[in-house]
């Protein structure tokens, strides 16, 4: 071959491998698998989780008040009038909770649905730790939690809720579940990559 023509053949190449990076690295994003983004949130309502230490922070508490015990006036027995409920007492609630599994990338953490003092709710993550993968999202969904490869593509089938964009993918974040939305159907949370369809991580959700 030519000179002209070996110089050609090569500048083609790599004219090619230079649109195929264009279209791919934005796509896949490769970088991201060596990328952390830490978000700690507080649970609402100012009921302490305990000091956070990173990924391993304290789990999720709910405070409880004991009733002071009865008194003895004038040799009759007698109870002591209830204080108000404290805003601490009243709220939150954990409804349902469960423990996240690793779909296609290792995937560890709990899951909590819990009713704040407002009556309003929220979907909790605490402890979480998976890949810092492009276009992660949230989701409520009818699906079973499956082990494995079978798990990683299910969520999608049936009925699901999108509560958001995942805020990061390491430690503990809230997540605003509409008022409007019935929760009976849903038993299952998946941490979902909606740009390949697939599941990093998901938790089957059981009434507490």
């Amino acid at each position: 071959m030519a000179p002209s023509k070996r110089r050609l053949a090569g500048l083609s190449l790599l004219a090619g491998t230079a649109v195929v990076a264009a279209v791919t690295l934005p796509l896949f994003q490769p970088w991201r698998v060596f990328t952390d983004k830490v978000v700690d949130e507080a649970l609402p309502d100012a009921v302490s989780t305990g000091p956070s230490t990173g990924p391993k922070a304290a789990p999720l508490s709910i405070p409880t008040s004991s009733p002071a015990p009865p008194t003895i006036s004038g040799g009759r027995r007698t109870s002591p009038t209830p204080a108000p409920a404290s805003p601490s007492a009243s709220g939150p609630v954990v409804l349902s909770r469960g423990s996240l599994i690793t779909h296609e990338h290792d995937t560890s953490g709990t899951v909590s649905i819990v009713r704040l003092a407002d009556g309003s709710r929220i979907l909790r993550l605490e402890d979480l730790d998976t890949s810092d993968g492009p276009d992660l999202k949230v989701w409520l969904s009818d699906a079973p939690v499956l082990p494995g490869r079978a798990g990683w593509h299910v969520f999608d089938d049936g009925s699901y809720h999108n509560l958001g964009k995942l805020k990061g993918n390491r430690g503990r974040q809230n997540y605003v579940i509409p008022a409007e939305l019935d929760l009976s159907g849903f038993r299952s949370v998946s941490i979902w990559c909606d740009r390949f369809n697939v599941s990093f991580g998901a938790a089957q959700l059981a009434a507490t």
